[in-house]
């Protein structure tokens, strides 16, 4: 069972709560035993943090998303990612959904869980439609 790097939970405090980062990239280390941070970035598009996300490997991912509802003005949340894109390598997927729980376990005040395959299920969109439902 992967345990989780200290160094996860500190990027994602600074992205929580002094809102350092906007997003939070997570991997697995090579030989499998535990969750580490691949990438944080400052960067607000939306569009770069999705280049950061490989097309045929998985990660995990906390990004501060930010919207307008209508009628209510501006928000944010905190969005998890669990990619685990089609063309993935199997041994990978399986190895990374095993460990999900335990890094989700770590990262408190989440406010919405996506689980992507394709690109498609990951668009500013599609997210914008969970948060504003209320997800």
């Amino acid at each position: 069972m992967a345990t989780v790097n200290d160094a996860c939970r500190k990027a994602y405090e600074e992205l929580k709560v002094s809102q350092k980062h906007k997003y939070v990239i997570f991997t697995m280390s090579d030989d499998w035993q535990e969750i580490v941070v691949e990438k944080v970035s400052g960067a607000p598009d939306y569009d770069t943090f999705l280049a950061d996300l490989p097309e045929t490997a998985c990660r995990w991912a906390v990004y501060g998303f930010e919207y307008e509802k209508e009628g209510a003005g501006a928000r944010s949340k905190i969005v998890f990612y669990a990619w685990m894109p089609d063309g993935a390598p199997i041994k990978q997927k399986m190895a990374f959904a095993d460990a999900k729980d335990t890094l989700r376990r770590t990262l408190p005040g989440i406010g919405i869980d996506i689980q992507g395959t394709d690109y498609n299920e990951i668009t500013f969109e599609s997210v914008l439609g969970k948060a504003n439902r209320g997800a």
